[in-house]
């Protein structure tokens, strides 16, 4: 009997450890707006992929639009991270998300279009590529001024489960919207979404924000410390390493998932959007995990 009545403890013990960060408003506000907006990025993401692939037939179409997507990403993160660094977050932040939202309201004119022109997919997916890659480090790097120091790493390893848990709940829900209603839909409600994240951020408290010291004077030569500060430490240098093979290898899963569903299963978007969604499922789970656990090691990693 007392066993019986100490596992309900646990559990609400160990749900309590891994979504610590909560009990601050200000990154309770942000996580749910987070929560809602990267489901309509997934969602876009997905129908995007899609929309592209049954105007053109091509593979190669598909990896042109993932490099105009990605590719700013790749040139400007960097030095969007150094501008993040000194700037006032919150503000950049209703920024870039407004133009976030313009590219899928933009997106949604063209695919309500009868004969959409393709390059004007390419054009927007450049743009938000662009607004991504400031609005990025932004993100990632606002969450540890919503939180003090020993919460800090809770909040990051959260924040990395609202991302999982958008690639499982965006991609179904753009299977649903696609074979139903059509892909304009897609990218209205995505545009949507970003009323959540706006209002969010416009609901938090500035005085409760915990800001880093910063200087607002530009400085030269931001981007090659950070490059020598990482090729001197070997637990962040390892990482890096890794990430740079998986990520640059594992971009090729927007492409090459779509065209082993078409034409090696002979399957549709539904057979899609479903094996994304259960291909992000385990990375929510080890999301997770570690927001729990709160302090991973590099052997974590590595395993």
């Amino acid at each position: 009997m007392t066993a019986v009545a100490e596992h309900p403890g646990r559990l609400r013990r160990a749900a309590q450890q891994t979504f610590l960060s909560l009990r601050h408003r200000n990154f309770k506000v942000f996580f749910y707006g987070q929560l809602v907006s990267n489901t309509g990025n997934w969602l876009t993401n997905v129908a995007l992929t899609l929309l592209v692939l049954h105007l053109t037939g091509s593979g190669l179409a598909v990896g042109a639009l993932t490099a105009a997507q990605f590719g700013p990403i790749l040139l400007l993160s960097a030095w969007a991270g150094a501008i993040a660094d000194r700037s006032n977050k919150r503000k950049l932040l209703f920024v870039t998300q407004s133009m976030e939202m313009c590219q899928s309201a933009a997106l949604a004119v063209l695919a309500f279009m009868p004969n959409p022109p393709i390059a004007g997919f390419y054009v927007i997916a450049i743009v938000g590529g662009v607004a991504l890659a400031f609005d990025n480090p932004l993100r990632r790097s606002f969450v540890t001024e919503m939180v003090p120091g020993e919460d800090r790493p809770n909040a990051v390893a959260l924040y990395s489960a609202i991302v999982n848990a958008s690639r499982i709940f965006g991609p179904a829900l753009a299977g649903i919207l696609v074979v139903t209603v059509g892909f304009g839909w897609c990218f209205t409600l995505d545009a949507a979404s970003y009323v959540f994240v706006i209002v969010a951020l416009w609901m938090m408290r500035p005085a409760e924000l915990l800001r880093l010291p910063h200087s607002d004077e530009k400085s030269k030569g931001t981007v090659r410390t950070a490059i020598r500060y990482i090729a001197a430490t070997p637990s962040l240098s390892i990482a890096f390493v890794m990430l740079m093979v998986v990520g640059t290898l594992g971009y090729n899963l927007n492409v090459e998932l779509p065209l082993f569903v078409e034409r090696s299963l002979h399957d549709g978007d539904t057979a899609f959007t479903f094996l994304y969604t259960i291909f992000s499922v385990g990375a929510l789970a080890s999301a997770l995990v570690v927001a729990h656990r709160q302090l991973v090691h590099l052997r974590n990693v590595l395993i």
